[in-house]
């Protein structure tokens, strides 16, 4: 599985310390992890607007199979997230919460808070939050006994989010200039060339190419 990491401005001074604990964790799982940042507060801006933009992109194109991603309190992370098409975002705070979100919902998307409640011991907890993200193959369902019904509800749960939000080179097309500019920031400093390496999908590449001209 590859893993895309993608923060944002106001959490990057932890960019650093975040990825080091992801690619121990996901390397020993046998995971590839991209960074895209963001790395330090010289960098573009990207905000969880323009992040869950870029996390579509990933995630509809092949160019990730998993996004972690996040602000503050993760919450707004997760909105944004869930706005887009193809994104199932969850919001973990703590190991059993990734754990109940990978086996019951399935989800291609994880919000972290960055800042809130990040005190002593913080890279701890998010060790143990990332080793129950990929503990077991996700979808899996808990308890056991409701397996069956999880796993008939998280399908439900993609086939609505596949009618109620636009493709996502359709929202590449938007002609409002706040979405332009949004898009354009989603892809700013090194992730328009690291998109171009991850990205199998040349008409999703073209798309980008596109609405950033």
């Amino acid at each position: 599985m590859k893993i895309a990491l993608v923060m944002e401005w106001s959490t990057s001074a932890r960019n650093a310390e975040v990825i080091a604990v992801l690619e121990k964790v996901a390397k020993a799982n046998g995971h590839t992890v991209v960074n895209y940042g963001q790395y330090d507060l010289e960098d573009n801006r990207q905000t969880y607007n323009q992040n869950a933009i870029f996390t579509s992109c990933l995630l509809n194109s092949g160019a990730a199979d998993f996004v972690i991603t996040g602000c503050g309190t993760g919450s707004g992370a997760m909105l944004a997230c869930n706005a887009m098409p193809g994104v199932i975002c969850g919001l973990c705070s703590n190991p059993s919460e990734s754990y109940l979100f990978t086996q019951i919902n399935g989800g291609n998307c994880m919000s972290v808070p960055f800042a809130l409640n990040w005190g002593w011991a913080a890279e701890v907890n998010l060790e143990y939050i990332f080793e129950k993200l990929f503990v077991q193959e996700p979808g899996g369902g808990y308890p056991p006994s409701a397996a069956a019904s999880e796993q008939r509800n998280a399908a439900l749960l993609n086939k609505l989010k596949a009618v109620s939000t636009n493709d996502i080179k359709e929202i590449l097309k938007a002609e409002d200039p706040d979405i332009k500019e949004m898009i354009r920031m989603a892809f700013a400093g090194k992730r328009m060339e690291l998109f171009r390496e991850n990205c199998p999908d040349k008409e999703m590449i073209a798309a980008v190419e596109a609405a950033v001209a």
